[in-house]
């Protein structure tokens, strides 16, 4: 998972000269060090770090440059559930932001995500089979 700095630090002022360059060669970087522990490549996954050492907007921009991750050619993750990114829009605490999160999860789907990682699993759930359905990952309502 990318990630600028480290947990305790992240958040004081994360700057970048070029967002979306940064995240992938860190992820580059990070792929190479699992394939080099051992990792196989059905065990890899890939995580933009949204929410974690990112600006507000860093964050938005992620979601809607999702597609450029794919030239990594590994599996997206991305969890977008109840982060302070939606909360700053929707002006309401983490257990109220069901709805935010829901379109943050569309908009990650239909730009590529694979894998998305949420609190309110059964309600995402019927969000994700939606969105599925329009990038051709779900025909199973036919």
């Amino acid at each position: 998972m990318h990630i600028k700095g480290t947990p305790r630090e992240m958040q004081r002022d994360p700057r970048y000269l070029d967002l979306l360059g940064e995240v992938i060669d860190y992820l580059k970087e990070g792929i190479t060090r699992a394939h080099r522990a051992g990792v196989s490549e059905e065990q890899i996954v890939i995580d933009p770090g949204i929410g974690f050492g990112k600006r507000l907007h860093d964050n938005y921009v992620l979601l809607q440059r999702l597609p450029e991750l794919q030239l990594l050619r590994k599996p997206i993750l991305v969890g977008p559930s109840r982060k302070s990114f939606i909360g700053k829009v929707v002006n309401r605490p983490p257990e109220e932001r069901l709805w935010g999160t829901a379109a943050a999860v569309t908009v990650a789907i239909l730009n590529g995500a694979d894998i998305i990682r949420v609190h309110d699993v059964a309600a995402i759930k019927q969000v994700a089979q939606i969105a599925d359905v329009f990038v051709g990952k779900n025909s199973d309502w036919s």
